[in-house]
């Protein structure tokens, strides 16, 4: 029926012309949709719910001031600098992980999770000596104040920085099971993990009950908290998954598996390569729009829980589209690879288009969320401003992380990552700086100034987007080794 008033929906519309006399026989195409929604409907709940949650973390330290909000958003970059490893090592778990699942290969799927632990474990280690002793030099190059932010966004850091394996060792273990389409069980893990720190935010950062008032180091403690539940429930479930196709066993050999670690190189060396250059990208234009003040960045923060609110859309959607692409050229099936990852960016625009109607209609009820009736009417009106911008992001951003994540799935990772580094590294912060440096000063208003940032992230989604269509449209990816 949807596709008889919808063709756009059709799942035989969606086979590439250069397919059409190959492919062999397709799935009908309701039995297509009830496969990739069994996937994406707990991926798209796991990471909407998180991304609510985390506004909610958010809102709780707005109780604080602008000035604790503005604190805990210059942590966000220098934090995702320090993931970024393990978001690529991530990348390869899921692609490599997914691609053994087609082949049927069960060993060497279980053979690439205990290979990533150990990875996981050596990279933590590393990079907390490293990064530690630099909490406050790092806070300071981010755009900190002396008396209003350096102190809390230092502290918060430093806590944050304690639970970094523990954070890692989930991520892993979650990304695995995304690889066979257990997501499912992924959402059950972080949500669980998020509601804890929900909790522990609410006991902690006021102070209720027998429970000291710690504000921002009681967000921080609590975020800990929470990452180590997860970190204990993700390995539980890989433990006590008897009969699954991945699970664990003190008595598995832990010593590294040499091709499962080449194969995981592969993918998250690339990986690796496109997550630094988006690190630095992000941290770049958070660096120049903390340029602006503590009132500019408070209000580029608030916005930013709504484009991350976006982005978990698209990354549920796209965890979806990984996973099945993966599967499916592992069983050489070049044909299904490609309808479920178009699948994956059409249903992406629809709700993309949803998301900016909302974002732009009722941008001053969200804005007041997160601002107290004794904050600044600054931030408040610059926050609504910008709101604007961010729903015409929205479908852009929604249909290129979707894209992305089909090419990623599917081991495209050296150009994705090179997209990454012309778009995020490149044009986001180049524009940036035009727009807080020379619209700032012909105009001598910050608000405009931040509209101008934000258009520089409405450029550099176009331009990803454009270059991502290109690329699977052009299907060279059907055809790499993984």
């Amino acid at each position: 029926m949807l596709k008889k008033f919808f063709p756009y929906f059709d799942t035989r519309r969606m086979l590439p012309r250069s397919l059409k006399n190959t492919a062999g026989d397709l799935p009908p195409g309701r039995e297509m949709y009830k496969e990739y929604i069994r996937i994406a409907v707990p991926s798209v709940c796991e990471m909407v719910l998180i991304s609510l949650i985390n506004m909610m973390d958010t809102v709780m330290v707005s109780s604080i001031g602008t000035d604790a909000v503005a604190a805990v958003g210059l942590v966000g970059q220098p934090r995702m600098i320090m993931l970024s490893l393990f978001f690529a090592l991530n990348t390869g778990i899921t692609a490599v992980v997914a691609r053994r699942k087609g082949e049927g290969r069960q060993a060497d799927a279980n053979a690439t999770v205990r290979t990533s632990i150990i990875m996981i474990l050596v990279l933590s280690a590393v990079l907390m000596a490293l990064l530690l002793p630099l909490s406050r030099a790092l806070m300071i190059f981010a755009g900190a104040e002396a008396g209003r932010t350096l102190e809390s966004s230092t502290e918060y850091f430093a806590i944050l920085g304690w639970a970094l394996p523990f954070q890692a060792l989930s991520m892993g273990l979650c990304a695995a099971q995304r690889g066979v389409g257990n997501t499912r069980l992924t959402m059950q893990v972080n949500i669980s993990s998020n509601i804890v720190n929900i909790i522990c935010n609410y006991l902690l950062i006021n102070g209720i009950g027998p429970f000291p008032k710690l504000g921002v180091r009681g967000a921080a403690i609590a975020t800990v908290i929470g990452l180590v539940v997860g970190f204990f429930l993700s390995l539980r479930a890989m433990f006590h998954s008897h009969g699954s196709f991945l699970s664990l066993s003190r008595h598995d050999s832990w010593k590294p598996d040499i091709p499962s670690g080449k194969a995981l190189l592969q993918v998250g060396s690339s990986a690796m390569v496109e997550q630094l250059a988006m690190r630095i990208g992000f941290f770049a234009y958070a660096r120049i729009v903390a340029d602006l003040g503590t009132d500019a960045f408070a209000a580029h923060q608030i916005c930013g829980q709504f484009l991350n609110l976006s982005f978990s859309f698209a990354d549920g959607l796209g965890i979806a589209g990984t996973s099945l692409v993966g599967q499916m050229l592992g069983k050489k099936r070049r044909d299904l690879a490609h309808i479920y990852g178009t699948l994956a960016q059409r249903f992406s625009l629809a709700i993309g288009l949803g998301l900016a109607a909302v974002c732009i209609l009722f941008r001053a009820p969200l804005v007041n969320m997160f601002i107290s009736g004794n904050d600044s009417e600054a931030v408040r009106h610059m926050a609504v401003n910008v709101m604007i911008v961010l729903g015409l992001i929205q479908p852009l951003q929604m249909v290129a992380v979707v894209s992305s994540g089909a090419l990623r799935g599917a081991g495209d990772v050296k150009y994705t990552a090179r997209v990454m580094l012309i778009t995020v590294t490149c044009i986001r912060p180049v524009l940036a700086l035009l727009g807080v440096y020379v619209a700032g000063t012909v105009f001598g208003r910050s608000d405009i100034a931040l509209v101008a940032a934000w258009s520089a992230t409405l450029c550099d989604m176009t331009v990803r987007l454009t270059l991502m269509l290109r690329r699977y449209r052009s299907e060279k990816w059907h055809s790499i080794k993984v």
